[in-house]
Formats: structure tokens, C-alpha cells, sequence
């Protein structure tokens, strides 16, 4: 059975669960992650099946580019999740989970994007597009 991983919102009213294992995790530094979090986001992601909504009254959903949407709750305004309307992929905020998951960060993506009063760490792989290498579980 596949080890049950808990996270939600800072003030408790969305709350999800994964059953299965998580990417490592992808910065991105694109100006709609900087716009929505304040810095530029940090997030692990799991396959659909492996995810489920426990807790959802104040989760809304942001549509900034057609198809794709940023779940977020709008009682405490916690960034949570980004995914593609039908994909594969659930992308979730790495602060939000519950417990360290010895996650480490595999890639930087929109490099291009980045605010001028950071560094990207240089040991890690640098996209200036969205593209990388690092593999869905």
C-alpha cells in the first residue's frame, strides 16, 4: 500500500491527501507564480488518481491562462495547487504539506522570468522556457 501524504491550507478549511509517491519538486519563476505567492513557487505534484480533496468549502479555482487553473483558499488565501483541465498532473504547493516528504528542488523553470532581487541556486538545472526533465511518479 502506498504511504498516505496529508497538506492543506494555513487555516485548516482545505485539506487533500495523496496516495502515492511525489515529483521533487520545480521552482518556477514565471511572473503569474511570482504574482500569486509573492516569490517564486515551489511545488511537488502527483498523478490525478493518486489525489483527493478531503476538505473543499473554501477552495476556489483562478483561471489565468485558458486551460489550466490555481486552486487557492479563499478564506486564508493559501496558494495550494496548479494543474491542466484534464491532465495527468496535479501540481501542489511544497509549503503546504504536512510533513517533510525528503523532497528536494530537481529544477528552476522561467528563469527568464525572474524577479532581480534573488539567485537562482546554479547546482540545479536552469530553464529559461517551462521545459524540464524531471519525471511525473
Amino acid at each position: 500500500m502506498s504511504p498516505l501524504i496529508t497538506g492543506g491550507c494555513l487555516c485548516g478549511q482545505v485539506r487533500y491527501e495523496v496516495r502515492g509517491k511525489l515529483r521533487d519538486v520545480i521552482a518556477c519563476h514565471c511572473e503569474q507564480c511570482r504574482r500569486t505567492s509573492g516569490h517564486f513557487v515551489a511545488a511537488t505534484a502527483c498523478r490525478r488518481g493518486a489525489f483527493a480533496l478531503m476538505k473543499s468549502e473554501t477552495l476556489k479555482w483562478y483561471v489565468a491562462k485558458s486551460g489550466f487553473r490555481r486552486g487557492f483558499c479563499s478564506e486564508c488565501g493559501s496558494s495550494l495547487f496548479f494543474e491542466e483541465n484534464g491532465g495527468e498532473r496535479v501540481s501542489i504547493a511544497a509549503g503546504s504539506l504536512d510533513q517533510p516528504q525528503g523532497l528536494t528542488i530537481a529544477a528552476h523553470i522561467f528563469a527568464s522570468e525572474a524577479g532581480d532581487y534573488y539567485e537562482i541556486e546554479p547546482s540545479v538545472p536552469v530553464s529559461q522556457t517551462g521545459d524540464h526533465n524531471v519525471t511525473l511518479p
